[in-house]
């Protein structure tokens, strides 16, 4: 059975060794992040949001980074691009901020709808 990511039970025992050979599924499920991740991205400066994260958001949004943004938890949601992928995954399934990538992108798939698998593809 071929792994779908909408669909956990399909998913594969990470290893390490997956990520090599993998088109970036995991990078198709939405990513939420906080401030200090726009930060680390370099879409904010640290004083931003002393000042307001609504017009953070606002902008970042209109810039085509982010998709959405919950006051209540103070977390963002990366923007997507049509086909559902994160905005910063190329054409062949790679992280184009990887140095610089969320912190739960780095945790995953420690983290995530079932922590130690992933929705592995191959290239």
């Amino acid at each position: 059975m071929k792994p779908n990511i909408d669909q956990p039970w399909t998913w594969v025992k990470h290893k390490p060794s997956l990520c090599e050979s993998c088109v970036g599924s995991c990078c198709t499920m939405p990513v939420e992040i906080g401030f200090e991740d726009l930060v680390r991205l370099g879409l904010a400066e640290s004083d931003e949001a002393i000042r307001s994260q609504q017009k953070l958001f606002k902008r970042l949004r209109k810039e085509g980074h982010l998709q959405s943004y919950r006051q209540s938890s103070q977390l963002f949601t990366l923007a997507r691009q049509s086909n559902g992928a994160c905005v910063y995954l190329d054409g062949r399934g790679r992280c184009t901020v990887y140095e610089k990538r969320p912190g739960v992108c780095r945790s995953f798939p420690l983290v995530g709808p079932k922590p130690g698998y992933c929705p592995h593809n191959r290239l």
